[in-house]
């Protein structure tokens, strides 16, 4: 599969409180390939975040994408891995350093921020996540 998108959104109630991660994969014709809502305990909003696109990655690695383009609504996390913004929290320069080296394995990758309503699928996934 060589190019897939990626969704990604982590949330948390409470800052830190209870948390969890949405991740909607698409292949190139927009089609859902897997979408994952599950809670990771206890984060705050940012590693909940760094959580979904960690997961995203591995889950776009899994499908044989050699292309990767990334979807968030966290402009503090796509900032950051676009290397725009300086990772200033050890807990999220490691997570954002784990980012990067598992992007390292695809041979083009990219990441773009849009509103959260422009990632309704993956938002949706994690308040699902975070009800049940």
């Amino acid at each position: 599969m060589p190019k897939l998108t990626v969704n990604v959104d982590g949330g948390a109630r409470g800052n830190p409180g209870p948390a969890a991660i949405g991740v909607v994969v698409r292949d190139a014709d927009g089609t859902v390939v897997e979408s994952v809502g599950e809670a990771i305990g206890r984060a705050t909003n940012n590693v909940a975040e760094y959580r979904a696109l960690l997961r995203g990655i591995e889950l776009a690695a899994a499908h044989g994408a050699s292309e990767l383009e990334l979807v968030g609504d966290s402009e503090l996390v796509v900032r950051q891995v676009e290397g725009r913004y300086k990772v200033k929290n050890a807990a999220m320069k490691e997570l954002h350093a784990e980012a990067k080296a598992a992007l390292a394995g695809f041979e083009k990758w990219s990441i773009r921020h849009v509103k959260r309503a422009e990632n309704a699928d993956a938002d949706r996934l994690v308040n699902e996540a975070l009800d049940a």
